[in-house]
């Protein structure tokens, strides 16, 4: 073999290594992942089953992972938001960290995911929906003879000082959806004050949203704010936990799933969009302990689900509190206003 061809061998071996390594590129995805660790593992699993892509996973929340997603813009490292309230998600979008995808299953989504999608110039799409509201350990209140809470004023009663637990709206999308529900409720003046008066008798703000419900079941506090179907995967484990729905009306989340700008791995990016709105992704919720309604009109809320048809919701304004300015004016006043108060 002459210097020639062994040249022509050696270009050609190479080209084919990197189209190996191209194509090796494009079968992996790096999914950034807001709801409970269980649930993003599972979907993980069965997507990798379904299509050989490998997928690699951080689990942070929601406010979490918007800020991750903002410090990396301009060296992006993740392809795939998936769940997490949707506020944040409406957020990125607005400030160009997301970019724009129609699903081919688009005409299987209920109407306030679709919703949620044209808010965002098609740069988020919802993939569940939940109330907002609180639950209790029925053992810890009746050792400690405490009253039975029904509303949202219910949680200022002294008589629950130190008893109450709630995530950092700061950290949270379920507890910025919690202040931004109360402002709407009450009025921004009336809101605030609300806030001041939980703050009260709050016992710890922490990072993850369903923490706090998480803590009431291990009987480390009585009263945890979180979203109703996190209530409902606590009772299903069967701890002594009662969901309440606050009587004034509470808001709501639709989970959203976001392609972030720069995404490396853009093909595989799309295919996990379209298999987490099909009916198999969907299904799945329940072998998870996730109890949402889940938005292809074709898969049924789990029959454990909190039945939101039943639940006096408010119209919750997403454009307005799912915007970059609102979001960071009503999070510093928290801060100032409420945070740094003594308990």
């Amino acid at each position: 073999m002459n210097y020639r061809s062994t040249l022509v061998t050696l270009l050609a071996a190479s080209a084919v290594m990197m189209a190996s390594s191209a194509a090796i590129a494009k079968d992996k995805m790096t999914l950034y992942c807001s709801p409970q660790i269980e649930w993003c593992q599972l979907v993980i699993k069965e997507f990798q089953k379904a299509t050989g892509i490998e997928v690699a996973m951080t689990r942070k929340s929601s406010g979490e992972t918007f800020a991750q997603i903002k410090a990396e813009r301009k060296n992006p490292k993740g392809d795939v938001w998936w769940g997490g309230t949707g506020d944040p998600h409406l957020q990125a979008a607005e400030e160009g960290l997301t970019v724009a995808y129609k699903s081919k299953l688009w005409n299987d989504l209920r109407p306030w995911s679709t919703k949620q999608a044209e808010q965002a110039n098609m740069k988020t799409v919802g993939i569940y929906m939940g109330a907002l509201g609180y639950g209790y350990n029925t053992e810890l209140l009746a050792k400690k003879g405490l009253p039975e809470p029904k509303c949202w004023k219910d949680l200022l009663k002294p008589a629950y000082k130190g008893e109450v637990q709630i995530a950092n709206p700061n950290s949270s999308g379920t507890a910025y959806t919690t202040l931004a529900t109360i402002v709407q409720l009450f009025g921004e003046d009336g809101g605030f004050d609300f806030m001041k008066g939980l703050h009260k008798n709050i016992n710890q703000y922490t990072k993850s949203g369903s923490a706090p419900i998480k803590a009431a079941a291990r009987g480390e506090t009585t009263i945890g704010i979180v979203f109703l179907h996190d209530v409902v995967t606590q009772v299903i484990k069967g701890f002594p936990i009662k969901a309440v729905a606050p009587c004034e009306g509470t808001g709501y989340e639709i989970g959203s799933m976001s392609i972030i700008k720069g995404a490396r791995n853009m093909e595989s990016a799309k295919k996990w969009v379209d298999w987490a709105l099909s009916p198999a992704a969907q299904k799945l919720m329940p072998q998870a302990k996730a109890y949402q309604v889940p938005s292809n009109a074709g898969v049924q809320p789990p029959p454990e689900a909190p039945k939101v048809d039943q639940i006096k919701l408010i119209d919750y304004n997403f454009g307005l509190y799912g915007s970059s300015a609102e979001r960071k004016r009503l999070l510093s006043k928290w801060d100032n206003e409420v945070k740094s108060l003594p308990r």
